[in-house]
């Protein structure tokens, strides 16, 4: 009887020590849950806006992201793959005919180029200008876009690991496409240039008129702003980087105006433009190291890739011969 007293207060001990009181008890309505959530969803995203205490956990959420935004793409690479295998052999020699023909109008292109290089530089020289350095670039994939209709975003897979800054501007074999906002250890999210908070000096390659493309919105439109109302601007016109603000270097095709408005009254003019980058469709992307940056402060992979292309760029160089 005493052993039997002792087991069962021991049970009683046990079963006071192992209840654990939930959050919301089991009469408690959905509504008041998702009241909960709601609060503290907006308390996050105040404190993230107002502070930096989060930043840490979105790098290391970054990290335990990545894989995800890789398998999310894993359809798309098998596709990709499958559509590969299944292209015929015909297709493939014809379109190696074509790549043939390409590389030799290229190549002829590239030698009037270097002609005008070398030109330049003399003439830097004679005005004793700097010396014209080539950005050092590394390549990126697209890993995923942001579903968020109002921002206009990418994800791609390089980050602070491979040397990615923030600010850093983002091509693709077209012209510009944007620039990094936010960078994590192996990740990065780019801002595009139709994005409405996006903006970067841009000039007129005819007349070397200056000016500000700002984001519409909108996908394949840019606008200019602050142009005069008789400003020497029209349609056609082709619009670079100026390098004015000194993060986008100058020279790179931002896009190509396609309507000028001048309404009466009014001191500005409207201008659109088009992105002369594929920014719907390009997967593959180009970082541009600005002065002070490197891709040498990453892995070693960001180092392999800048040997391979300055070994690709020496093997274009060479000519006909060399390639042929």
């Amino acid at each position: 009887m005493w052993r039997a007293w002792r087991c069962g207060r021991h049970d009683h001990n046990l079963s006071k020590v192992y209840i654990i009181k939930p959050i919301f008890s089991k009469g408690s309505p959905l509504t008041v849950r998702l009241v909960f959530f709601a609060l503290l969803s907006i308390f996050c995203m105040l404190v993230d806006a107002h502070g930096s205490w989060l930043q840490s956990l979105r790098s290391h959420a970054g990290i335990i992201l990545t894989p995800i935004y890789w398998a999310g793409d894993l359809p798309g690479r098998s596709l990709d793959t499958v559509s590969q295998l299944l292209t015929s052999r015909s297709d493939i020699l014809a379109e190696n005919e074509r790549l043939r023909a390409d590389t030799l109008l290229m190549q002829r292109r590239m030698q009037k180029l270097a002609t005008l290089t070398e030109q330049n530089v003399r003439l830097r020289e004679l005005l004793n200008s700097s010396a014209l350095l080539e950005e050092q670039v590394l390549v990126a994939e697209l890993l995923g876009v942001d579903p968020n209709v109002q921002t206009h975003k990418l994800l791609i897979n390089k980050g602070s690991r491979h040397g990615v800054y923030q600010g850093q501007p983002v091509l693709d074999a077209r012209g510009v496409m944007g620039q990094v906002v936010e960078v994590m250890p192996f990740s990065a999210r780019v801002l595009l240039l139709t994005d409405n908070s996006h903006s970067l000096p841009v000039q007129v390659t005819r007349n070397g008129l200056r000016a500000i493309g700002g984001g519409t919105g909108q996908p394949g439109m840019i606008e200019l702003r602050y142009v005069a109302d008789n400003a020497d601007i029209k349609e056609g016109d082709l619009l670079v980087t100026s390098g004015m603000a000194q993060r986008f270097p100058a020279g790179y095709p931002v896009g190509v105006v396609t309507r000028v408005e001048r309404a009466t009254g009014q001191p500005f003019a409207m201008v659109h433009a088009a992105p002369a980058a594929a920014l719907d469709r390009s997967r593959h992307f180009l970082l541009v190291f600005a002065e002070g940056h490197s891709p040498q402060a990453g892995s070693a992979d960001a180092r392999d890739e800048m040997a391979v292309e300055a070994e690709n760029e020496a093997r274009a160089t060479e000519g006909p011969e060399g390639q042929l």
